[in-house]
């Protein structure tokens, strides 16, 4: 039965990916919800870890702008129950699902529910943003886009200050495997303009790979409806990178004549725990308050320009690996 949910969640990335795993394992999910006034913006991420001795237990980070505050619950892995059927998990007494969340955690409480997600649009050979990568049984880290962009309805009691996230964004994305990458920047947002629906995620990272390694990247741009995916598969490059803390700019083209230029600026951020061989050992400082500007070229014709506010961010401490060499 377990090789049956494991088929079938590769072609279903946002459902449970860790039937049968016993040790050096992980799996994540990141719901990020930003308030319709972008005064709060709020991480939950649900998922397992299981050690390389076998030891495993599921967990729940919450990363709170509000207060600027990261906590990690810890439960039993016998408390973390997936459907084997679609994307809802439950642990302990939280549920995650693409229709909402419902917490009672000691520092976040109440109900959450999405509107109009935004899946990434998949084929049968490109299941998931990975695209065919997706399909490799070896990668150290895969990752997965649930929702591009969703509307909120709800509130929530974050550290006893009642949060309202009415009319508010998400974004939901997840990563799974044995450890993140040796090197990486992350970054994300859905809070431009607030009359369009714009949507924006990049990662560049060092990838292992038949025992050598090289830079990978990802960037998805979501303009109403339309999305264009930036990527190592689909033969998009990277023609500049620069990055010095707390700035990046990259420049991106592709071959169907598009430039993506992006700068970005991370602010102040907390320590969230980071697998390693399966282990939430390690650490990596993520901001909720960054911005990320951005300008879309098709040809010489600018096709969108605009900030992202409530960004969040990350940059690795050894980031000097992803640059090229002088």
């Amino acid at each position: 039965m377990n090789l049956l949910h494991k088929l079938r969640a590769v072609w279903h990335p946002e459902m449970y990916h860790g039937w049968g795993k016993q040790k050096k394992y992980f799996e994540g999910w990141y719901f990020k919800m930003v308030a319709a006034d972008k005064q709060a913006a709020l991480a939950i991420i649900p998922g397992v870890s299981m050690s390389a001795q076998g030891e495993k237990h599921a967990f729940i980070q919450v990363l709170d702008a509000i207060h600027h505050k990261v906590s990690y619950h810890r439960f039993a892995f016998e408390e973390f129950n997936a459907d084997p059927h679609k994307f809802a998990i439950q642990i302990g007494k939280n549920s995650f699902s693409t229709e909402g969340i419902s917490l009672q955690l000691s520092d976040v409480q109440g109900h959450l529910q999405w509107h109009n997600t935004n899946a990434w649009q998949k084929s049968f050979m490109r299941p998931g943003i990975m695209g065919w990568y997706g399909f490799i049984p070896s990668m150290e880290c895969y990752h997965g886009l649930v929702s591009l962009y969703h509307g909120i309805s709800g509130n929530l009691v974050v550290q006893g200050q009642h949060i309202d996230f009415e009319d508010g964004r998400g974004y939901i994305e997840k990563d799974w495997g044995r450890s993140f990458p040796e090197a990486w920047v992350w970054m994300q947002s859905n809070t431009f303009r607030w009359d369009r629906e714009v949507s924006f995620m990049c990662s560049v990272a060092k990838i292992p790979w038949l025992g050598k390694s090289f830079i990978g990247f990802l960037a998805i741009l979501y303009i109403d409806e339309a999305v264009y995916t930036f990527t190592t598969y689909t033969k998009a490059k990277i023609g500049e990178i620069k990055i010095e803390p707390p700035h990046i700019f990259i420049k991106i083209t592709d071959k169907q004549g598009h430039l993506l230029l992006i700068k970005a600026q991370q602010a102040e951020g907390s320590k969230l725990a980071s697998p390693i061989n399966g282990e939430m050992t390690g650490k990596i400082n993520e901001s909720l308050g960054s911005e990320i500007e951005i300008r879309f070229f098709k040809g010489n014709k600018l096709i969108y320009t605009g900030t992202g506010k409530c960004a969040g961010m990350e940059i690795s401490d050894n980031y000097t690996v992803l640059l090229p060499k002088k």
